[in-house]
């Protein structure tokens, strides 16, 4: 094994050494090795590709289509998209200058950060939320702003107020709804509040909305459709089509926008995968329009069964409005020490959980506990979270 010569050490961009991998893989990692351990970590559907997609990504590689696509992705996948956000959010773009295809949402919102912003500049990033965006914008050298939205889990116009009034040189502000980690989302009426004083500054909103299909109590409404002209949308089809292995994912925004995440990402990865592309065509077709909506009846059975389990044994959580996930205040009997709580249930109980502190201030003391998984494992998993709990004194 190479050893590194030693005049070497310290090499490396800080800012990525300054950030610790990912804390949601680090944990899935660990308690994988437990035998007969039940995992409800990963944001991961179980739900196999539909069938049509499976069949068009059989026909794109047995016809060739293996060979370099253009940067911003094919024209056909680029329409398919906009008609989608056209007829789905009534969201508006032109496919040639407006939309960036990139290899799933992740790619995405590195694109979008490295391209829109600059080293210094600050970003508004509302907690609990998913980790990456604080580590894309911290190795890009952004300052960051964390702000804690417990309990609502929902970022307010009066708290957006007044944190601009502390950072008024904030240029990016990041939305994720429905949540990862907590499942809440906007209803129509707190989504326009909220644009109506987004509206009134200079501040870049990157919308991720790629759970935006798993909405359960009322119709997605993108920030895209409220906002078009401060609003980069972020989506993919991960997890409206269980397509995560696929890796599609796209960015729409004003052209000149498009230009620079555009350029960023053929810098990072020069096109997505051809035949994946292809079948993105026939996710987002007509043929495609009823996938996410059979997957989130079975969503919604899930939720309903595992906050009933988590409920009765002294668990506190916000019923999910989106999204697979359930962000759930531990019992008062575990204290505030989320990760302990976690590495302890998946030895004693073969259960995987998040804890809630990997996911920002105010997730202190939770758990994220994904439902995308089969009913069968998580009817076992809630049996067997229940015995724990019941036994702990």
């Amino acid at each position: 094994m190479p050893e590194l010569k030693k005049s070497l050490t310290g090499l490396g961009n800080r800012q990525v050494a300054a950030v610790p991998p990912s804390a949601i893989r680090a944990v899935d990692n660990k308690i994988s090795t437990i035998p007969g351990i039940i995992k409800l970590t990963l944001g991961e559907p179980d739900f196999a590709v539909p069938e049509h997609i499976k069949q068009a990504t059989d026909a794109a590689i047995d016809a060739d289509w293996s060979h370099y696509a253009p940067s911003f992705g094919y024209a056909k996948l680029r329409k398919e998209i906009t008609d989608y956000l056209a007829t789905t959010f009534d969201a508006h773009y032109d496919p040639q200058t407006e939309v960036v295809v990139t290899v799933g949402a992740t790619e995405g919102i590195h694109a979008a950060i490295a391209g829109l912003f600059n080293p210094g500049d600050t970003i508004i990033i509302p907690t609990p939320t998913f980790p990456l965006y604080e580590a894309v914008a911290t190795v890009a050298g952004l300052n960051v702003v964390l702000v804690n939205t417990a309990p609502a889990y929902l970022l307010t116009p009066q708290l957006l107020k007044t944190t601009l009034a502390a950072h008024p040189d904030a240029k990016g502000l990041v939305l994720n709804y429905p949540s990862n980690p907590t499942g809440a989302t906007y209803t129509h009426a707190q989504l326009r509040e909220l644009a109506a004083v987004i509206a009134d500054t200079n501040l870049l909103v990157l919308s991720d909305e790629i759970y935006a299909e798993l909405s359960y109590e009322e119709k997605h409404i993108s920030l895209a459709h409220l906002l078009p002209s401060q609003t980069v949308l972020i989506s993919g089809l991960s997890k409206s089509h269980a397509m995560t292995g696929y890796r599609i994912g796209y960015l729409a925004g004003p052209a000149p926008l498009m230009t620079l995440a555009g350029k960023m990402h053929q810098f990072m990865v020069t096109t997505a995968a051809s035949p994946m592309m292809k079948a993105a065509e026939e996710a987002l077709s007509p043929a495609g329009a009823g996938d996410a909506e059979a997957m989130k009846k079975v969503y919604q059975q899930r939720r309903d069964l595992m906050m009933a389990a988590l409920t009765q044994v002294g668990f506190s959580a916000p019923k999910p409005a989106g999204a697979f996930y359930i962000f759930a205040k531990l019992p008062a009997k575990f204290g505030e020490d989320d990760v302990q709580f976690v590495y302890d249930l998946a030895e004693h109980a073969k259960v995987g959980l998040v804890p809630g502190s990997v996911f920002g201030p105010g997730g202190e003391g939770h758990v994220r506990l994904s439902y995308a998984a089969s009913t069968k494992n998580l009817t076992e998993a809630a049996q067997r979270i229940q015995r724990f709990v019941a036994q702990k004194e």
